[in-house]
């Protein structure tokens, strides 16, 4: 490396002259989903852009980023003592180690940009291989949510942990002190919310395929939901349809896949739930709203309270798929904010840029542990952009919007909200002055009911496109950097051969009398809660413990404890469902049968090569792969593998909880798809009202490599009626 560059806190090599980001002058690091906003963002004066490539990125619907364009983009945000980091966070599956590896290396011959965000553990191993020498970034993807996490990230070679967004500050600043050294923490300051935890949606992959960890999501969580009389009955008519068409070849295969189960009738035989007759619907009122579509998060002024937490060195700015008009006043708020934390006319001057920055509705989500908000308006507004005003007809027919502001020329509307099908976007022509009148011009199709909401989703004031008119000038001055392909191919550990293992009943109730004994081939599978505490110690070794999917900071205490107690009562079989759980476990763990869960989401070799080198002993593949992946990859494995065979997989887990659905109760989408939700502890389980269902490819499953299987229990809602729909997640679809 040329005398020209230093590293970073976070291991990033910078330019000469590029200021380091610390806890008392955190880095102000905006999004950019294309090139406008990108220079936008230095415009305004980040300190730090991040951004995608066409492959490999959590934000795929974004316009994003060639090579060749990236190499003159870093140039300049180097002049500008501004840092590039390079999102590569998607799941890679097990055909893409060596894409991914290729890539990797290409960025860091042909862009150099000073760190790599990741989901997926494997990109620990690959970049480094490929000759990265910037900054490895795990996403809040990669679920690194209480403090044990953060060392056990930095002893795989992590320079920087972005945190959850459903921390308090408390939270944040607990993790902070906790954060080794060599350590460094990003926190969103702002931008849009999911309702599930990131790393644990499954909501859209489940629906067809297009996945949240890979980019692709669709959004299911900001749709319009419905519970209740109309809503129960509907879907009771519905089972009562499915069960008169017979779905034959269905009926066949569920018959057939009963028959390693024993005899019977059960309808709920492939997930061990018991027989019940459907409780009557409710005759209460139906009631529906966009339940799970949560506000902005706008830490705004609370944002002063981040200043000084220990290793906390970047203010992150949520949004790559939005324009340069919002990334360009959103950061110049924060800087604003983050230079003048003392000054109250700053304060009022950053409120008001960011009322104009086109988001959604603003929230504090859980940031203020006194009162943890929920981030919810059912019946509210929570579509992103600036409600301009409502479609209106004139006598002669014409679709009109008379604009509750003022409108400029290239100006963006959005006619209806995202999650409606038919909703369209269009550029305004001409200037149109506040109660002014603009004609609508849509296709027929698209045509919207008197009433609809009109927003503004992207403005283009003169003065703004001027100023990127001037950076793209510098921009086109720069020459682009190109690299020949990359040929060579990443190191990959051995594969192994299948270990067969007992099948796992997994429950979140105490076991009863004979349900603790198992069997030759099973064994009974428990999750790990502070219930936990009243198994008795003659039953404690036959189980399989397995941690919660998500753990939050208050919490890790407790759960080191109750794996203390465990083990001392000769617990030895645990499943972890999050690789950074591994650091709750004793120094001498490696006499455990320790396994990576399914959440822990292992979907290629170079993944379950970090997993074997942190001392797990076998793991669960990543559920929603499709069939011709699940297939591969025993092949690959350097552990042991296992999968999900039946059960009741969530959807999302979210910390946010629910307001205005009722637990344990069904609800419906607008296509009559069938959910329920239930409360464990602090979080919110989401669940689809049919199971996950592989068992009739155990067979397959098996000839492939696959030597251990589980079976999630759980009891659904008694007024879920029987729902005749296959459960193959991704099995006969593609994973996108």
């Amino acid at each position: 490396m040329s005398d020209s560059t230093r590293h970073s806190a976070s291991g990033a090599p910078q330019s000469a002259g590029v200021t380091t980001a610390t806890p008392q002058r955190p880095e102000i690091l905006a999004p950019a989903g294309d090139a406008p906003s990108f220079l936008a963002a230095l415009a305004a004066g980040a300190d730090a852009v991040y951004l995608g490539l066409k492959h490999f990125s959590a934000r795929m619907q974004a316009e994003n980023f060639g090579l060749t364009e990236l190499s003159r983009l870093t140039d300049l945000a180097h002049a500008e003592n501004a840092r590039v980091y390079v999102a590569m966070n998607t799941l890679i599956k097990p055909s893409e180690t060596a894409a991914a590896y290729r890539l990797a290396a290409r960025l860091a011959r042909q862009v150099r940009p000073d760190g790599l965000i990741i989901q997926d553990p494997g990109m620990l191993d690959l970049a480094r291989q490929a000759g990265f020498e910037g900054g490895l970034f795990l996403s809040t993807l990669a679920n690194l949510t209480h403090p044990e996490a953060l060392r056990q990230a930095l002893a795989l070679g992590a320079g920087r942990v972005i945190l959850p967004r459903e921390l308090s500050i408390d939270e944040i600043r607990r993790m902070g002190e906790a954060c080794p050294q060599g350590l460094d923490l990003e926190c969103f300051v702002h931008g849009a919310l999911c309702y599930c935890v990131s790393g644990r949606c499954y909501w859209s992959s489940y629906m067809g395929g297009k996945s949240g960890l890979r980019g692709r999501c669709v959004q299911p969580c900001r749709r319009v939901y419905r519970q209740g009389g109309a809503a129960a009955l509907a879907l009771a008519r519905h089972a009562e349809k499915e069960e008169r068409d017979g779905r034959g070849e269905l009926l066949a295969a569920a018959e057939r896949s009963r028959g390693d189960r024993g005899k019977g009738g059960d309808r709920f035989a492939r997930t061990g739930e018991p027989r019940r007759a459907p409780r009557p619907p409710s005759r209460g009122r139906e009631h529906s709203g966009r339940y799970f579509s949560c506000l902005d998060l706008s830490l705004d002024v609370l944002a002063k309270t981040l200043l000084d937490i220990p290793h906390l060195v970047s203010w992150k700015i949520e949004g790559r798929k939005k324009g340069p008009h919002y990334v360009y006043h959103a950061v110049t708020a924060y800087r604003m904010l983050r230079d003048n934390p003392g000054d109250s006319k700053a304060r009022r001057t950053a409120e008001e840029i960011l009322q104009m920055a086109l988001g959604r509705p603003p929230s504090r989500a859980r940031f203020l542990p006194q009162k943890n908000t929920l981030p919810l308006a059912p019946d509210g507004q929570t579509s992103s952009g600036l409600l301009a005003g409502k479609v209106r007809a004139d006598p002669d027919g014409r679709i009109l919007l008379k604009p509750h502001f003022e409108l400029l020329p290239q100006d963006l509307l959005r006619v209806g909200v995202e999650d409606e099908r038919w909703h369209a976007t269009l550029p305004v022509t001409r200037r149109i002055p506040k109660a002014g009148s603009l004609t609508l011009r849509l296709p027929r199709h698209k045509t919207p009911r008197t009433g609809t909401p009109v927003f503004l989703i992207d403005r283009r004031e003169p003065e703004l496109m001027l100023l990127l008119k001037d950076w793209q000038a510098r921009l086109d001055a720069l020459p682009a950097r190109r690299s020949r392909a990359v040929e060579s191919a990443p190191r990959l550990p051995v594969a192994v051969r299948a270990r067969p293992g007992p099948d796992i009943f997994l429950r979140s109730s105490l076991p009863q009398g004979r349900e603790t004994r198992g069997g030759r081939n099973q064994i009974m599978g428990l999750w790990l809660s502070p219930r936990s505490a009243g198994i008795s110690r003659t039953v404690t070794p036959r189980i399989s413990w397995w941690l919660p999917p998500v753990i939050w900071p208050d919490e890790e205490e407790n759960f080191q404890r109750l794996i203390t107690r465990l083990w001392r009562d000769g617990a030895r079989h645990f499943v972890c469902n999050a690789p950074w759980q591994r650091g709750l476990f004793p120094a001498d763990a490696g006499a455990a049968d320790l396994l990576a869960g399914p959440f822990c989401n292992a979907a290629n070799a170079a993944a379950l090569g970090v997993l074997a080198r942190m001392g797990f002993v076998g793991a669960f593949a990543a559920p929603e792969l499709s069939r011709e992946d699940l297939l591969a990859l025993p092949g690959q494995s350097p552990l042991p593998l296992g999968l999900v065979l039946d059960g009741f997989w969530p959807v999302g887990i979210s910390r946010f909880g629910l307001l205005g659905i009722k637990t344990d109760e069904p609800f419906l989408s607008p296509k009559g798809e069938a959910f329920w939700a239930r409360q464990y502890g602090g979080n919110i389980w989401i669940y689809p009202g049919w199971p996950l269902d592989l068992s009739a490819k155990r067979q397959e499953l098996t000839a492939a490599g696959y030597g251990f299987f589980a079976h999630m229990r759980e009891n659904p809602p008694a007024a879920l009626p029987e729902l005749r729909r296959q459960g193959l997640f991704n099995w006969e679809g593609a994973l996108l």
